[in-house]
């Protein structure tokens, strides 16, 4: 019994879910819905395509940044050049003037302003190399953020494309569900398996006619208008045939009646 229960329960599952998704591919194949889901595929791209764009966007920020520290640092550079460049010219001067006095070499290392320069000229080297080398990193930087924004460039553009595409397949879809609808319909009802809706209407609109007339004379004869009308048209007849006779006796036209018989004479023997 408990067996027999469930399977019942199946079956009425499966035969609601037979009725949904007959009734679903039903739905599925109305144009309008066919147009509206397309519709919405190409919002769901775009929107894709706009979060795909503004990640573009933060890489371009990034690459411009880059470019701006490669200025600034090359900039940097060119400062500590020229800071290197004095601290070497005031060393030279200061040892020339250390040999005129006759300082031995040994003298000018240890000499105060000699060092100065000597320390000056060490530390604005070593600036300069660890600036060239941010330099270098940042424009090995730029050069990839380059390599990548036009890989993803590419790739927006081959996405714009499909954005198009599909619309153009939306269009092509929604014509081509219509057209197979109405070749499947005139080949059902050339085949005599399918419904005609306009043939039902046509039917019905001819059935309503008949109807409507029949009330009309059913309501002629109970309101007595039929007789009123024969009796008019006897009157009319008589009229006319009154006044075609008066026309051709005007005319000399009118039948002469004939002549009665003369009438038996009586006998006037008395019976015997």
């Amino acid at each position: 019994m408990f067996g027999a229960l469930v399977r019942w329960f199946k079956a009425l599952g499966y035969l609601l879910t037979g009725q949904m998704d007959s009734a679903r591919r039903v739905i599925d194949a109305n144009p309008h819905v066919v147009r509206a889901k397309y519709d919405q595929i190409v919002r769901e791209k775009i929107s894709q395509i706009q979060i795909y764009k503004q990640a573009v966007a933060g890489l371009i920020a990034q690459q411009e940044t880059k470019i701006a520290t490669v200025k600034r640092l090359t900039e940097d550079v060119q400062q500590l050049e020229r800071l290197k460049a004095g601290a070497l010219a005031k060393a030279k001067q200061t040892v020339e003037r250390l040999q005129a006095s006759g300082k031995s070499k040994e003298a000018i290392h240890t000499d105060e302003d000699y060092k100065k320069c000597l320390a000056a000229y060490n530390d604005f080297s070593s600036t300069l190399g660890e600036k060239q080398e941010r330099i270098a990193e940042n424009e090995r930087d730029v050069e990839g953020y380059r390599k990548t924004i036009g890989e993803h460039k590419v790739q927006l553009q081959q996405l714009l494309r499909d954005v198009e595409k599909v619309k153009a397949e939306a269009s092509d879809a929604v014509a081509d569900i219509i057209t197979a609808k109405q070749e499947r319909d005139l080949a059902d009802t050339l085949a005599g398996i399918a419904k005609d809706g306009s043939a039902e209407e046509l039917q019905r609109l001819r059935q309503m006619r008949q109807e409507l007339r029949a009330e009309a004379r059913v309501s002629k004869e109970m309101a007595g208008t039929d007789v009123k009308a024969q009796e008019a048209e006897f009157l009319d007849y008589a009229r006319r045939t009154a006044a075609s006779t008066e026309f051709d006796a005007l005319l000399g036209m009118e039948e002469k009646k004939e002549a009665a018989p003369p009438a038996a004479e009586k006998s006037s023997a008395l019976p015997e």
